[in-house]
């Protein structure tokens, strides 16, 4: 196209789009003279001609380029438009079904010809000529593609389905866009005969890995994690892998709570695959963190669940030693032994040794300190503590460990009633980056300002703290008495609703769900104005979906709690939870 050329075209449809279809079409027919085979400038004239309503100069134009080619059927479907704009529909689907009649086997006219039909939104005239292409080229699959577009377009979701799984069998290298596509225009709903064409496909071509890899897909886009690992499982074997997807969908169902199935998984990897599997030691530590995790999240175990993974911790260690490779796996072990096991001196012991091991990552090694740091408070020894917590804070500082220990430290103060230098430091934790930091950092904040306000006296704050030290160290008995005590000394003070708040924590923590629940209720009911009032919104709800197993309640919690409470911290994750509740899919 020489620039004169492109000129015009630029001017033609200037004129077009501001509507000066005389002069747009004075240059298109130039055009059009000027190169016979271009159909473009044809189609903008005669687009130009019906908008000034000459539709008999529009049709003698039309009849006469059919005269001069013959073979162009598209212009069949330019004439049937412009009969079907003048009503005349009967006609019109005549010259609609010429075009396809007298389509030849050239897989460009029968993609020009579908398109032509395309333009007009004529999906299902478009799909007849893919077909009938199909047919000619002698080619089954040759434009399933296509052709699962169209049924995309004409809300035909079943067919759209069976042909992009025609279109996969003739390019297995399409799988990654045709799940995008899939996640992006199949509704769930739909997801039952996607399944079912996939499991037919799977026993006529057992060797088809790709239809197995969709069905994968499929399963984990339901969250079924242990269908989807049925099918991973005979990937692997099929094609003598070392247990690689099956270990990552293991990651995908730990991650989203699932641990039976990433337990069932896991425990493929260490007894089929074995330590010559370079996912050996991986799946041996996850497994374990799977085990923990199952346990002790639910605050649904029993004294013989934690003997069976101490033993278990305890076997990966003389397996694999103690060392700075396991050193995570040591700090979830001192974890278990302190918080569940009530175990204090053998988790400083197992962390104590930790921290001299040699070579050791400096992150890793800073969460022992933390942990030890934390375990130490527990048993009371205060200066070991913020010594640990001050040497994480000085090697880290800029960072979010270094932010974390700045937060515990300042925790540690607050629990000593040193509430100004524990405020200071809140308030300059509002800022990290670190939303989780921050979020706790701002709530200690509002609560010692709230709660010292105009008083002249501390006391009740002191006592209050001084609870909240005994919940960290699990002494719920001495906890709640300190607690009695001071609803009844300070009757008209503002701790009231965190009094209540405190008790139902602990009740959680003891499995005392219905009390936790009435706990929580109470405050919802009679403390709304409060800042504990959503807290206790949030982990009501919380309660409801995890131990007691009331999804609607949960539900109406949540949607409240983002609703009536938009401002809280808790707001984001509140609408995050109802969502994953109501079915939605939540990235």
């Amino acid at each position: 196209m020489s620039v004169v050329q492109a000129q015009d075209v630029r001017l033609a449809q200037q004129y077009q789009q501001e509507g000066e279809y005389e002069k747009a079409a004075a240059i298109y027919e130039q055009l059009m003279n000027q190169n016979q085979r271009n159909d473009y400038y044809f189609d903008r004239y005669i687009e130009c001609l019906v908008a000034l309503n000459q539709f008999n100069a529009a049709e003698q134009s039309v009849k006469k380029q059919m005269r001069k080619s013959p073979d162009n059927i598209r212009l069949h479907v330019t004439y049937g438009n412009l009969l079907a704009l003048q009503d005349k529909e009967t006609a019109a689907n005549d010259e609609y079904q010429t075009a396809i009649k007298k389509l030849p086997p050239d897989k460009y006219q029968i993609t020009n010809l579908a398109n032509a039909f395309l333009e007009l939104s004529k999906y299902q005239l478009a799909v007849e000529v893919y077909e009938k292409g199909e047919k000619l080229l002698n080619e089954p699959y040759l434009f399933a593609y296509n052709l699962a577009e169209l049924h995309r377009r004409k809300g035909d979701y079943e067919k759209m389905v069976a042909e992009y799984l025609n279109s996969l069998a003739s390019n297995a290298g399409r799988l990654e866009t045709i799940k995008s596509l899939l996640q992006r225009y199949l509704p769930t709903e739909n997801y039952e005969f996607l399944k079912t064409q996939l499991y037919d496909l799977v026993q006529k071509e057992p060797n088809a890995d790709y239809y197995t890899e969709l069905l994968t897909w499929v399963f984990i886009q339901e969250k079924d994690y242990s269908k989807a690992l049925r099918q991973v499982r005979a990937l692997d074997r099929r094609a003598g892998e070392n247990g690689g997807r099956v270990f990552d969908l293991a990651q995908i169902a730990i991650n989203d709570g699932d641990y039976d199935a990433a337990i069932e998984a896991f425990q493929y990897i260490i007894e089929k695959k074995g330590p010559t599997s370079s996912f050996y030691l991986d799946a041996k530590r996850d497994l374990l963190r799977a085990k923990r995790s199952k346990i002790v999240e639910g605050y649904n175990y029993t004294q013989q669940d934690l003997v069976g993974l101490q033993v278990e911790y305890t076997t990966f260690l003389q397996e694999f030693g103690k060392n700075k490779l396991t050193a995570p796996i040591i700090i979830e072990y001192a974890e278990l032994e302190a918080l569940y096991v009530n175990n204090l001196d053998k988790a400083i012991e197992l962390l104590s040794e930790l921290i001299e091991y040699p070579g050791m990552n400096r992150g890793v090694l800073a969460n022992g300190k933390l942990d030890l740091a934390n375990y130490y408070l527990m048993q009371g020894e205060i200066w070991e503590s913020t010594l640990l917590y001050s040497q994480v804070d000085k090697e880290f500082v800029e960072d979010l460990l270094g932010h974390e220990a700045r937060y515990l430290n300042a925790k540690l103060s607050y629990y000593a009633g040193d509430f100004q230098w524990a405020q200071a430091q809140f308030d300059v934790l509002k800022s990290s980056t670190s939303k989780l930091i921050a979020n706790d950092a701002l709530d200690m904040a509002v609560f010692i300002m709230d709660n010292l306000g105009l008083d002249t006296t501390t006391v009740p704050l002191q006592h209050y703290a001084s609870a909240e030290l005994l919940v960290f160290q699990n002494r719920f008995a001495d906890a709640f008495l300190k607690l009695d005590t001071l609803g009844k000394d300070f009757p008209e003070h503002g701790l009231q609703d965190d009094i209540l708040y405190l008790k139902a924590q602990i009740y959680k923590k003891q499995r005392r769900y219905q009390e936790a629940e009435t706990a929580y209720q109470a405050i919802i009911t009679q403390y709304k104005e409060e800042i504990r009032a959503d807290n206790a919104m949030f982990e009501l709800a919380q309660l409801y979906e995890n131990q007691l197993k009331d999804i609607e309640k949960a539900k109406s919690l949540y949607e409240s709690l983002f609703i009536d409470f938009s401002g809280s911290t808790f707001a984001v994750e509140a609408r995050k939870r109802y969502r994953v509740l109501r079915g939605d899919q939540v990235q």
